[in-house]
């Protein structure tokens, strides 16, 4: 008698690795869907198995990244409301948090190993977006407080119902930068001082490139079907949240331009930098423009590595004055 065909054998698991996320970052390890189920129910109809039989959600549904994040927020930050309108870019929110920590961590260098904390720290977040994320997670880590800028009214629209929502009005604070052709002038008032500034730059030249970009993501990943519509870009985003003439390393060049006629006014000025290989002409900029001191510091999720850059106009001795002034002596 023909003996019955085995089943296939399961998908190896992959290797159990440790975290590349920041230590302190509430995101390590798997998402324990089970328990954010549980607390957060709305999040059960986009929950899949993976190839490797693990939990996971349709990443490719806008849908569901939403849900996620609103779980997310609400289960480890205590954001009650969050929502962003159709189209908008749903961000990765362990990766945020992490620009924040290695932010944290950057003050904490100059402050005797001692993170500042509370009001008296004031962080900009160039280009806040809809979904207020930086301030929301910013916040409710550190105390801090926030100015969130950007230069779409439908966005900013979004980020103060989120602000409202939630009660923030008196830690975070959003204006509008009227003219597109700049960064820092026009939006910063002559008395004003911020301990950080922060951003995520458009990453591509043209809409074009963000559509081949995200095709050529979904190859790789081995997810495109063609029985099955998949957005474009499964985070979403608006024109100016993915492109700008010349991408990221035109838009950081002139956010270093402008910063240097704004270096009285800003502890530690950042940027993402999501290509490595704009580094180069990034660095040569800031030499050019002056920046008394440059850090790299490497990010990473998952098979993802990124970096953020920070600068300085200020000495050591300017440096000094302004923690004295402005922040509590490290216990």
């Amino acid at each position: 008698m023909p003996s019955k065909p085995r089943p296939p054998s399961p998908p190896a698991q992959p290797p159990e690795r440790p975290s590349p996320l920041h230590p302190r970052n509430r995101h390590q390890g798997r998402y324990d869907f089970p328990a954010l189920i549980r607390r957060h129910p709305a999040l059960a109809a986009f929950v899949i198995l993976n190839p490797y039989g693990k939990k996971s959600i349709d990443f490719a549904n806008p849908d569901a990244v939403k849900t996620l994040n609103r779980a997310l927020l609400a289960e480890h930050y205590g954001i009650r409301h969050w929502d962003i309108p159709p189209g908008y870019l749903c961000p990765p929110i362990p990766g945020r948090a992490d620009y924040l920590h290695g932010l944290a961590d950057l003050l904490a260098a100059d402050h005797g190993g001692v993170i500042p904390r509370g009001a008296a720290l004031q962080v900009l977040d160039i280009g806040v977006g809809a979904n207020c994320i930086y301030p929301l997670i910013g916040q409710r880590e550190y105390g801090w407080r926030f100015l969130g800028a950007d230069i779409d009214p439908t966005a900013l629209a979004s980020a103060e119902t989120i602000v409202r929502a939630n009660a923030l009005e008196g830690t975070i604070r959003l204006r509008r930068q009227a003219d597109p052709a700049h960064i820092f002038q026009g939006l910063l008032q002559a008395d004003e001082r911020f301990d950080l500034t922060l951003c995520n730059p458009p990453f591509h030249a043209t809409a074009e490139d963000a559509t081949r970009g995200s095709r050529r993501k979904w190859r790789n990943l081995g997810k495109l079907d063609p029985k099955r519509t998949l957005p474009l870009l499964n985070f979403g985003g608006q024109g100016a949240e993915l492109h700008c003439p010349g991408g990221e390393a035109a838009f950081v060049g002139r956010m270093i331009a402008e910063s240097a006629q704004f270096a009285a006014q800003v502890y530690w000025f950042s940027s993402l930098i999501s290509r490595a290989s704009n580094l180069p002409a990034v660095q040569a900029a800031l030499k050019r423009a002056g920046a008394v001191e440059v850090r790299v510091v490497p990010m990473a999720q998952g098979q993802k590595q990124s970096r953020f850059i920070a600068w300085t106009f200020l000495d050591l001795d300017a440096r000094r004055r302004w923690r004295e002034a402005r922040w509590k002596a490290p216990r």
